[in-house]
């Protein structure tokens, strides 16, 4: 990836997304104002347009473009960038003088400061910075295109039948034309109100916070009692609370009784639940517990699922999250973009922990009424009270994550862990090199635990 466009990423991330964007096909066209700025901006020299100041442009419909030029080392940009939207519906939009450069509509295309051909045009058509469609030339009858989220492309080099340069006038609606069977639209086009129940459910739970504390190894029994999970044994009142997988099982248990009126029991929970281990593993069970993580999660989704939808969706196919949404991701390494295969879901393992970003966006536009319980692993070095013992994948830390869109249309992702709230940064940041193995969840408004 050119150094110019990483350089642009860096400084954008910075910037908080808001806005309530239109449907992609309500974008207003500016296609006008790129013909008219291509002789001066699109096609001159280099020099000439780097010596240019950004100027302000109005649409026909009034609305307000930013035009300028960012240098790079080897390239540089030119930003058609729109004017930030803010409201509270679609109704209710109004300007807010921010021209940040992702607003929904805006165009970047990259060329280079030697020759001055166009290397990379991309189009944010939400007002998100880690959303966005781009394309590059191929030859002198077709470009390619790709279709990035959070760092992941879900759609790659589709053929689009346009010469690259013909990309830079033409109007969206005519470019999306010629990709239009092949263009994952939902994933760009979120409707906030699919996410009331996750919204609500959130406020439910961080209103029950303040009464919780960590414990290790605690839990709620199906009596109300704070005990130890691997004894059963009472705790001590003045310091009990939860650990990581009590926690999950605090909320799932208010998810459930309202429906049922019990808390579930521990025991159960630690049952092997599915295909894990093999007979190597399963020797090493016992002393080093590998698979109490997953195993305490499968169990919690066959419960809730079996509850809040049936009993046909207890199966572990039904719940545990195996979908690849997407192939490759684009890494930052040394402030320079490169694109990284990424293996999807692994048995055994789940999915390596740099890709869940992309990977709960997807989620949350495939599964808008779901949100997740992770389990969390890595290959652990044998304790030194068992030399001579293997390095096994060891599940040691539960996660509730729920992604979703606010009410603006902006995608997030709340996190729940050992009786507090986290954030998703912390929980990805905590574990780099791990995989996350997940289960789905229906999401409920009522919660009572």
């Amino acid at each position: 990836m050119p150094v110019i466009l990483a350089i642009f990423l860096v400084i954008i991330n910075i910037s908080a997304v808001f806005g309530f964007d239109l449907p992609v096909s309500r974008i207003s066209d500016d296609s006008l104002l790129r013909n008219r700025m291509k002789e001066a901006w699109l096609t001159e020299a280099p020099g000439r347009v780097l010596s240019q100041r950004a100027r302000n442009e109005v649409l026909e419909n009034g609305e307000r473009v930013l035009v300028s030029a960012i240098e790079g080392r080897e390239e540089f940009m030119v930003l058609f960038s729109r004017e930030l939207i803010r409201g509270t519906s679609i109704e209710n939009r109004r300007a807010t003088r921010e021209f940040p450069g992702w607003a929904q509509g805006s165009w970047m295309i990259t060329r280079r400061k030697d020759t001055g051909a166009g290397t990379l045009i991309r189009f944010f058509p939400r007002s998100d910075q880690n959303t966005h469609i781009q394309f590059r030339p191929f030859d002198r009858e077709k470009s390619l295109m790709d279709v990035v989220i959070y760092g992941a492309h879900v759609s790659r080099s589709i053929p689009v039948a346009a010469p690259f340069e013909r990309l830079y006038t033409m109007q969206l609606k005519d470019i999306l034309s010629l990709v239009e069977n092949k263009l994952p639209l939902r994933y760009l086009e979120p409707d906030p109100l699919n996410y009331r129940d996750s919204r609500r459910m959130i406020e439910q739970i961080r209103k029950n916070l303040g009464d919780l504390r960590f414990a290790d190894d605690g839990a709620i029994d199906e009596n109300g009692n704070y005990v130890f999970i691997e004894t059963l044994r009472p705790q001590n009142p003045n310091r009990a609370g939860l650990n990581c997988s009590g926690f999950s099982k605090w909320l799932i248990d208010g998810l459930l009784r309202p429906v049922t009126g019990n808390r579930l029991a521990i025991e159960p929970l630690k049952a092997p639940f599915g295909e894990r281990g093999s007979s190597f593993t399963i020797n090493w069970e016992e002393r080093r517990d590998v698979f109490f993580g997953l195993d305490w999660i499968r169990n919690l989704a066959a419960r809730a699922n079996e509850t809040l939808r049936s009993a046909s969706y207890r199966e572990l196919a039904e719940f545990e999250v195996r979908e690849n949404n997407f192939s490759s991701l684009v890494v930052n390494e040394n402030r320079t973009f490169v694109i990284h295969s990424y293996p999807g879901f692994m048995p055994e393992a789940g999915y390596e922990i740099h890709g869940l970003h992309p990977l709960l966006y997807t989620l949350a536009i495939d599964e808008p009424y779901s949100f997740y319980l992770a389990a969390i692993s890595t290959e652990i070095s044998t304790p030194s009270s068992l030399r001579g013992t293997p390095r096994l994948r060891q599940y040691y830390h539960i996660a509730a994550i729920v992604p979703y869109f606010d009410e603006y249309g902006n995608f997030k992702i709340a996190v729940f862990e050992s009786a507090a709230e986290t954030s998703f940064g912390a929980l990805r940041g905590r574990y780099p090199g791990h995989h996350i193995n997940l289960v789905k969840i229906p999401v409920s408004a009522e919660f009572n635990p």
